[in-house]
Formats: C-alpha cells, sequence, structure tokens
C-alpha cells in the first residue's frame, strides 16, 4: 500500500507596506516592501497561515520575496540632464551604460 502525500509551504503577500522602494536582486525591477504570511498546503488548499517576523521586499515582476538589505537602490531620475546621466552610469566604475543593460559590460556588476 502507498500513501501520496502532496503538500507544500509558500509565502503570499499579505499587505504593501511602501511601493517601488527598491530594485529586485534577480530581474532589477522593482520591488515593494510588503508583510508576507506562510501558508502550509495540502492539496493545493490552503490548511494554516501564520504571519512573518520580518517585513520583506516583494518583487512585482519575477515574485521574488528577499530581504531589504539586498537590494539594490531605487534609481533616482529629475529632470535635469545630469540625474538622467548619473542615472546611466554604473554604481561600481561610473563608466556609462546602456539604460536596457542590465550588467555592465565593463566591470560585470549588476545595474
Amino acid at each position: 500500500m502507498f500513501f501520496f502525500f502532496v503538500g507544500g509551504l509558500e509565502q503570499q503577500v499579505r499587505q504593501v507596506l511602501k511601493s517601488g522602494v527598491g530594485r529586485c536582486i534577480n530581474c532589477n525591477s522593482k520591488a515593494d516592501l510588503v508583510e508576507y504570511e506562510k501558508v502550509l498546503k495540502l492539496f493545493f488548499v490552503p490548511v494554516w497561515r501564520w504571519p512573518a517576523k520580518d517585513p520583506l521586499l516583494h518583487c512585482n515582476n519575477c515574485k521574488l520575496f528577499f530581504p531589504q538589505d539586498l537590494s539594490f537602490p531605487p534609481p533616482k531620475i529629475d529632470s535635469s540632464s545630469d540625474a538622467v546621466s548619473d542615472a546611466l552610469r554604473c554604481r561600481f566604475c561610473h563608466r556609462l551604460v546602456k539604460p536596457d543593460f542590465k550588467f555592465c559590460p565593463f566591470c560585470g556588476s549588476a545595474i
């Protein structure tokens, strides 16, 4: 006789605290500061929920949860040309890069 058990633990957003606070460490898109809860599911049915201890950042694009101290700061773009040129520079080697690059072609770091 075999018993087949299907279950899992996942994280779900409970409340958005601040929108657009940081950048995702995986895809570099906007991330929100959220309160989340852990959910135990059996056969895709939520059985038990409990709140998490600390708020995390949640990526809107790839749905990744990660701590706030690992996030890249959001780019500051003003209407002045100096701020725009600073946003198009690598944070580490300070060379100009194209806006569609996710990694600096010169030093290899994430932009």
